[in-house]
């Protein structure tokens, strides 16, 4: 625990303009990002008696061993600051907006040739237009059948797309007219996205003119006595008033806004946000925040960092002119502008006081009571657990620390075969998922068999023995690169933390005392001797400590071994992903892929135009050349691939050493 005073500025050294600061640990690593109209003021507020501090104000402070700051023109520029060192750093002393629940979206890839439109979760995707979000997935699959009679557009997967064009049939949807086709030419890729822009346009709010064109089309079907035509456009029509019915109007004059609310207790804040475009509920999201940090104890700043966290990251289009919140920020005047400028037009940000839209916020109120009611029965006791966890894996490894970060580390292979490890990282006794690394194993031997033939085979303790000392040789060469002591944990080009600066209180290896002796050994030969090693056995779930005969059995209903068993089994489960992905790449890998200057897209050009490598292979030289990106030499390298192979097999190479085998 570092003394605050031991890192604390000179008063006069600190300017009172208005700016952003980061607090760093003794890794450099960034902490905490806050904002102030004036640093001098706020900054000395941090390094008063401690005793005068919120308890985790204070764990901050200890935790700290430096702070910088950064002066800016005025607040909407520190608002801006703020937000991108909080995306960029990811602080663990900021507030975190965890989701009450994962929320699927109707997303619109309109970023490929032929824009699909499908359910999707998580991060969003550049080129990818979002709808939602929706409180369930049936219910966009249900909005989503419904409209393709007006829309048809694309909704397969990849495959089924490039299966459709190399056999020249559609899908059923295209059958039955809910897909325009464009897989076997029926649209032109030009009119495809036509459709899908109008699809964009009307989910957008912009229903008025679809309703009108259809009426207007089925009433001059009607008059030119084509009653087929206007009774399957009185259909379409009839399917956009159900998916229109779906959202009732909420709001009247087509308002578009955002409607926020809260429900806190002294531990925590549940937000609750409904999307209006149009006058009508077009989707539902919450969060739930910790309340007792400095950035979090009034609701006024826990609006801020909300506004923050919903629009810092969306497109101007996400912006709505209407943002109505329960209280307003500390500095409503200048979120407002960042909010105008994210938008580029005028965004009003205010407290609904009476009316329809003051009835709304209650609505959406009494679901944030319920959204906090059901996470505080869900969390009952995690936080206590948690650290419980930490406490007795700090007395029952007798470790100097509680391990706040945790690493572990898993080999995953079939027969010596596409050979993988994982390294998962937990915090807290939380995944860090950013952190997650994987690795693609070379260490292998020569071993004879009963023949005298010579088989590859890999080495668990080898694999183990290199992943080790791979991830922390990195840490050593990104802490001390270039003698930066005071960003040690930064690159010096990107200003990013360096991917490995960081080391854990404890690493936890997937298996017994081999393994442990291993990475023990890893660790010796680059000289690290301040971090504890472990290794969790399978089959009796037994803790071994290196250097030590007997395992260490930690009880059965122990929330230390649980945590151990956690972190083993996530580290397992991102391992055997991993090879799963290189098994299926290796397994359905083409002649193609060996190709000196024929990278993925020439690849799939050449695939698209002939259909097959089969196809390919009959190819004359000519043929393969018109294909758009082969030129002459690239042809010419193709077909004698395709059709002189090399017959001789490349010799086995051990890669540990770098010799033959015999």
């Amino acid at each position: 625990m570092a003394d605050p005073s031991s890192y604390r500025p000179r008063p006069g050294e600190i300017p009172v303009e208005p700016g952003v600061y980061r607090f760093r640990d003794a890794d450099g690593r960034v902490i905490y990002v806050g904002k102030a109209k004036s640093l001098r003021s706020r900054l000395s507020s941090y390094f008063q008696d401690l005793s005068a501090l919120h308890p985790r104000t204070r764990s901050m402070v200890t935790t700290g061993a430096s702070v910088e700051w950064t002066v800016v023109a005025n607040e909407v520029e520190a608002l801006q600051l703020e937000y991108s060192w909080i995306k960029e750093f990811d602080p663990r002393f900021n507030v975190k907006y965890r989701d009450d629940k994962s929320y699927p979206y109707l997303a619109v890839t309109m970023g490929e040739e032929f824009p699909r439109a499908q359910v999707m979760r998580g991060a969003k995707r550049k080129g990818t237009r979002y709808f939602g979000p929706y409180a369930h997935a049936w219910a966009i699959r249900e909005t989503l059948d419904q409209l393709l009679r007006v829309f048809p557009m694309r909704t397969c997967s990849s495959g089924v797309f490039t299966r459709a064009g190399q056999v020249g049939r559609p899908c059923l949807l295209g059958y039955i007219d809910k897909c325009s086709a464009p897989c076997v030419d029926r649209v032109s890729a030009e009119e495809h996205r036509v459709i899908a822009e109008d699809f964009c346009d009307f989910m957008a709010g912009n229903t008025g003119k679809f309703v009108k064109r259809l009426e207007a089309r089925m009433k001059a079907a009607a008059a030119e006595l084509d009653y087929e035509q206007a009774a399957r456009l009185r259909d379409d029509l009839g399917a956009l008033t159900r998916a229109l019915e779906k959202s009732a109007v909420v709001l009247a004059d087509a308002t578009d806004a955002d409607v926020f609310a809260l429900a806190d207790d002294e531990l925590e804040a549940a937000v609750q946000v409904f999307h209006v475009r149009g006058g009508r509920v077009r989707g539902q999201r919450g969060w739930v925040v910790e309340r007792g940090s400095e950035d979090a104890a009034e609701l006024s700043s826990v609006v801020e960092h909300l506004l923050q966290q919903v629009y810092g990251g969306e497109s101007p289009e996400g912006v709505p002119r209407e943002v109505l919140v329960p209280v307003l920020p500390p500095d409503p005047l200048h979120m407002g502008e960042w909010l105008s400028r994210l938008r580029g037009a005028q965004v009003d940000l205010r407290v609904p006081q009476r009316g329809d839209k003051r009835a709304l916020m209650e609505t959406v109120r009494r679901n944030a009571d319920q959204s906090l009611v059901r996470h505080k029965v869900a969390r009952a006791g995690d936080l206590t657990a948690r650290s419980l966890a930490m406490q007795e894996l700090q007395d029952g490894l007798d470790l100097v620390s509680a391990p706040l970060r945790i690493e572990c580390f898993d080999v995953s292979h079939v027969q010596g075969t596409n050979v993988v490890a994982s390294m998962v990282v937990f915090e807290d006794g939380l995944p860090r998922k950013a952190e997650y690394r994987r690795f693609i194993v070379k260490a292998a031997m020569a071993r004879r068999g009963p023949g005298g033939e010579v088989n590859r085979q890999i080495d668990d303790t080898a694999a183990m023995h290199e992943v080790l000392t791979r991830r922390f040789k990195r840490y050593l060469e990104d802490r001390f690169k270039a003698g930066d002591v005071e960003g040690m944990a930064l690159d010096p080009d990107t200003g990013r933390p360096r991917r490995f600066a960081y080391p854990p209180n404890l690493v936890v290896v997937d298996g017994g005392l081999p393994q442990v002796n291993a990475a023990r050994a890893a660790l010796a030969e680059l000289g690290i001797d301040d971090i504890a090693l472990v290794g969790l056995a399978k089959r009796l779930e037994e803790v071994w400590i290196p250097g030590q005969t007997f395992p260490v059995i930690l009880p059965r209903t122990s929330e230390g071994l649980y945590l151990l068993q956690r972190v083993r089994d996530e580290a397992h489960r991102f391992a055997i992903t991993f090879h799963r992905q290189r098994r299926s790449k290796a397994m359905t890998s083409s002649v193609l892929d060996d190709i000196p200057g024929l990278g993925e897209v020439r690849r799939k050009a050449l695939l698209r135009h002939f259909g097959s490598v089969k196809r390919l292979r009959e190819a004359s030289v000519e043929q393969i050349q018109e294909v758009p990106g082969i030129g002459v030499a690239l042809g010419a390298t193709i077909d004698r691939t395709l059709h002189h192979p090399a017959t001789q097999p490349a010799p086995a190479v051990n890669v540990t050493t770098g010799e033959l085998f015999d």
